[in-house]
């Protein structure tokens, strides 16, 4: 099937990290087809994030919630978009609902892998072979090229871009230290309990650097805010300590964390924003692995458990001692933030 150049739909993923990740693709499109128009059609809460991203044209809003079927009103969205004109769309969730948008607005041309139930609803229908293409950013990106096409490696990284007027507003509104090295700490994670590592050592880190003069930023959600609350007391409520959790829109996470001086964080959707923004960046992980979803910046190490259970892929501890985590000592985090911040340029 020949290539389309012109106007391109994307139907974005649901999560935080994925849509991070997807960036690569959208630099790929631009790389190949620069004077295409790119849009992309997602859940509301990630226009601030395609904001950041200078390769998209147009963030549109797909307005169901997570899982919701909704024919009806996926029919009369498709038939709305047909005026668009858009010569192909790129599915990147792999469900039957995530094609019918792009199939009920006719446009000619539907990429995506093969999925739940896609026959008809695609007619770019590829055939996901795993070991091929083991990473997320791998499969993204493919189904930006012609089936068959050989992947370049690596992909491009996701870069964002953070407004700079927002930021120094949100420095101002937030009041962030002038002149101080800031840490921001990411403690929760949406999957659940078994990917955080334990407040007390993000606790007993942040302490090391409260130490030296650097002022500390807790980032989360509301759900994360008795997490980052224990953080912020066993630091004894430090004024330089500020807990940000449930504070700040997307927006003012994403331009907040361009400010810091480095990032410690679990496998969470921080992780990813933080590696696009090009951070210094140490990412935990115990009952998870970066091997699909590593946070895909140039200045970033790992952590990783070693024990023999790990990584389980649990949302909790099924053994119930949380060892793959608890076992990463806050001096090894140290030390591996220290050699990361030794490095920069």
């Amino acid at each position: 099937m020949p290539r389309a150049a012109g106007r391109l739909l994307v139907v974005g993923p649901s999560w935080v990290g994925d849509m991070v990740i997807a960036q690569s693709l959208f630099i790929k499109l631009k790389q190949d087809r620069p004077e295409c128009n790119l849009d992309v059609l997602a859940p509301a809460w990630s226009s601030p994030l395609l904001a950041r991203m200078p390769q998209i044209s147009g963030a549109l809003t797909l307005p169901f919630s997570h899982g919701e079927l909704a024919i009806g009103a996926r029919r009369r969205l498709g038939r709305h978009l047909r005026r668009a004109g858009y010569d192909q769309a790129i599915v990147l969730p792999n469900s039957f609902k995530a094609a019918l948008v792009p199939w009920f607005a006719k446009i000619p041309r539907r990429t995506g892998w093969r999925g739940e139930w896609r026959y008809g609803l695609l007619n770019d229908l590829r055939i996901l072979d795993r070991r091929r293409y083991p990473q997320m950013v791998q499969r993204f990106v493919a189904l930006g090229m012609d089936a068959g096409s050989q992947l370049a490696e690596p992909p491009p990284a996701p870069r964002l871009e953070a407004d700079p007027v927002e930021a120094a507003r949100c420095r101002r509104v937030f009041a962030l230290a002038d002149g101080r090295s800031l840490l921001a700490l990411c403690p929760g994670a949406e999957f659940g309990p078994a990917k955080c590592w334990p407040p007390r050592h993000y606790a007993a880190l942040a302490q090391s650097y409260l130490q030296r003069g650097w002022q500390i930023l807790l980032f989360g959600s509301n759900n994360d805010r008795e997490t980052t609350r224990a953080v912020w007391e066993a630091c004894g409520s430090h004024p330089l300590c500020l807990d940000l959790a449930g504070r700040t829109t997307l927006a003012e996470a994403i331009d907040l964390l361009s400010l810091v001086d480095a990032v410690v964080t679990n496998d969470s959707g921080l992780m990813h924003i933080a590696a696009a923004l090009q951070r210094p960046l140490v990412a935990l992980y115990g009952a998870t692995s970066p091997e699909f979803t590593p946070p895909l910046g140039n200045r970033v190490a790992c952590e990783l458990s070693s024990i023999e259970c790990a990584p389980c892929f649990q949302r909790e501890c099924p053994l119930e001692h949380h060892r793959c985590m608890v076992e990463i000592s806050p001096g090894q985090v140290e030390g591996k933030l220290q050699a990361l911040l030794a490095g920069r340029d």
